[in-house]
């Protein structure tokens, strides 16, 4: 493959990466409505922890640095909670 194609797949692999971030987000607020809904706390300690460690596991399945993709999914999660305190 020629540089231009090789930039154009992750120009599309960057593209995928945000729709899954969205939905992704999407879903989180459809999480924090239950809990509201419930009575239940925004943040659940115990599954971020649950959500770290399928990173990390992923990451490693994958053969990447487990130490960056959790780093990623912090962000994921910072994410998701400064979304839902902006729809509250």
């Amino acid at each position: 493959m020629s540089l231009d194609e090789l930039r154009e797949e992750i120009e599309g692999i960057d593209r995928d990466i945000v729709e899954l971030i969205a939905r992704r987000t999407y879903v989180a607020d459809a999480v924090a409505d239950v809990k509201a809904d419930e009575g239940m706390a925004t943040t659940d300690e115990a599954q971020e922890e649950a959500v770290m460690k399928r990173a990390g596991e992923n990451a490693e399945a994958f053969d990447l640095d487990s130490n960056l993709v959790k780093a990623v999914f912090r962000l994921l999660i910072e994410l998701n909670k400064i979304q839902q305190r902006e729809n509250r």
